[in-house]
């Protein structure tokens, strides 16, 4: 979908609190688990026949960005 890529720019105001909370609600969206151990981050992917995917120790910056990366392409890569 489109909605919310307009309200783009706002991100950089956004809270740290406020983008772990988006990083959650996002993954929980798409199906993901995510985990929270000090300051990064899992996440993981198991349903339907995509490939599991795990990836841990990350910062919130790479959670942002893999699940922005995944919301485009989906779990099957296009």
């Amino acid at each position: 979908g489109v909605t919310g890529e307009c309200h783009a720019h706002r991100n950089i105001q956004m809270s740290h609190g406020d983008r772990e909370q988006r990083v959650f609600e996002l993954a929980q969206r798409l199906g993901f688990r995510a985990e929270k151990d000090g300051a990064r981050f899992t996440l993981a992917y198991e349903a339907g026949d995509a490939a599991p995917f795990r990836e841990e120790n990350l910062s919130l910056e790479q959670a942002e960005e893999i699940l922005r990366t995944w919301k485009l392409r989906g779990p099957h890569g296009g």
